[in-house]
């Protein structure tokens, strides 16, 4: 099992329009192959307010490269990259693959 981690620097104006964002995305996440663990926006309590995260889950790193493939022929997908380039919201965006150890 491999986790995407993606870090996400963000307009601090704009947490509406991330979060918006965010929730397009579970199900163009899952029909294409992933396991959304959550889309993760800061708080004002401590740390950064302009850092969010998504973690998603796949079997193998085949999986993962599959998914990516489907993302790009999804018409939800592309709505919601549009949306967020349309809105400026996202300004930075980082991949990390993980591994939990057990």
């Amino acid at each position: 099992m491999i986790t995407i981690c993606i870090r996400y620097t963000i307009d601090i104006g704009k947490h509406d329009a991330f979060e918006e964002y965010a929730r397009n995305w579970p199900q163009p996440i899952q029909r294409c192959g992933g396991e959304l663990l959550g889309y993760f926006l800061p708080t004002k309590l401590a740390g950064p307010t302009n850092i969010a995260y998504a973690l998603i889950n796949f079997p193998t790193l085949a999986a993962y490269e599959q998914y990516r493939e489907a993302l790009l022929q999804d018409e939800a997908a592309k709505q919601n990259v549009a949306f967020a380039d349309r809105s400026g919201c996202i300004q930075i965006e980082d991949r990390s693959i993980l591994r939990q150890i057990r």
